[in-house]
């Protein structure tokens, strides 16, 4: 479904959290995570070319240089850090204020898995795990499975959509203006590789529809206002109002293919160009769930700390066990 690299992806805890306890010590937490599987050699070839739809041509633009091998910072292995931060964001999220984020994939090419055949207020990370491209619907999920490897044996690529959950976040988080709760999760999503394409709640289908049916109805349940529906997406105004957090992340299809293709040298030459070698992804999406649950929960975290820190007597942080996504390697000593 992936690439063939093979990386262990095990974290070393550096500082910021107590070994024997797991619990935080208040000083930044740091944490190495070391690539081991990597074959620059497979990129030497590319030096004085520019590959399609990579990011050769536009970082040689902005800084006169770039890293062949690998793609250095344009290289979505730079998402393992971000996906490290994200489980802490995660887990304190989880015990202080039951905050669930739950991603999937929703679509692959033209393959949609059935809405009905998910329940968005209990779907977990079992279900989603429980396929090779992290979709619930197990239909749909064979279908994905088949379209990816056709599109590998063809030397080709897809891409898709992957939708995510924020479950439980109270309301009242966001900026009115430019710190938008949703401007910063579309800000976060679209700063992953590959991103192009970000909606909340009903999105562009909200287009399509009237006020009176995208208008999310107040009613009081149990003495609290909630909305009777979520066309919305849990954010009105640019700030949660208590209802579930809902959007939906595009993906191009992965720029390597092993077609041939014009391209252009460094030198101002126009040539055809077919990869002699690599390990790449025919899609990304399946990888992708966890950068997209990682970076939802970074930007819930930021905006939870900013309302405690501006109105602590109204959002109490419940007690709850330690910070224990990332553990100390004792065989492996801090550099």
């Amino acid at each position: 479904m992936t690439t063939q690299r093979k990386e262990a992806d095990a974290c070393e805890l550096l500082s910021g959290v107590d070994p024997e306890t797991g619990m935080t010590l208040g000083t930044p937490i740091a944490f190495l995570v070391r690539n081991k599987d990597y074959k620059s050699g497979h990129y030497a070839d590319l030096a004085q070319l520019y590959r399609p739809s990579h990011a050769d041509f536009t970082y040689d633009a902005r800084f006169g240089r770039r890293a062949v091998a690998g793609g250095g910072r344009s290289s979505a292995r730079e998402t393992v850090a971000r996906v490290a931060a994200g489980a802490l964001a995660e887990d304190l999220l989880r015990a202080r204020l039951g905050v669930e984020v739950i991603a999937w994939v929703e679509r692959i090419a033209e393959l949609s898995l059935n809405r009905n055949s998910v329940n968005e207020s209990t779907v977990d990370r079992a279900q989603v795990d429980q396929s090779p491209v992290r979709c619930p619907d197990p239909e749909a999920a064979t279908a994905m499975e088949a379209a990816i490897r056709a599109a590998r044996k063809d030397g080709d690529s897809l891409g898709g959509v992957v939708r995510c959950v924020v479950r439980n976040v109270p309301p009242g988080l966001g900026e009115p203006v430019f710190d938008k709760l949703t401007a910063e999760l579309a800000h976060a999503m679209m700063s992953l590789p590959a991103t192009r394409g970000f909606e909340v709640g009903e999105g562009f289908a909200a287009t399509t529809m009237r006020g009176s049916t995208h208008n999310d109805p107040f009613r009081v349940r149990d003495g609290q206002v909630r909305a009777a529906t979520n066309h919305s997406g849990g954010i009105q105004g640019g700030i949660s109002n208590g209802e579930t957090i809902r959007f939906a992340v595009a993906f191009k299809p992965t720029a390597t293919i092993f077609k041939t293709q014009q391209t252009a040298t460094r030198d101002g030459r126009e040539i055809d160009f077919v990869p002699s070698k690599g390990r790449h992804d025919p899609c990304v999406l399946p990888r992708a769930v966890p950068m997209v649950e990682a970076m939802a929960a970074l930007v819930v975290l930021d905006h939870s700390l900013r309302r405690l820190g501006a109105r602590a007597d109204e959002l109490s942080w419940r007690s709850g066990p330690a910070l224990d996504v990332l553990e100390a390697s004792e065989d492996t000593p801090p550099s």
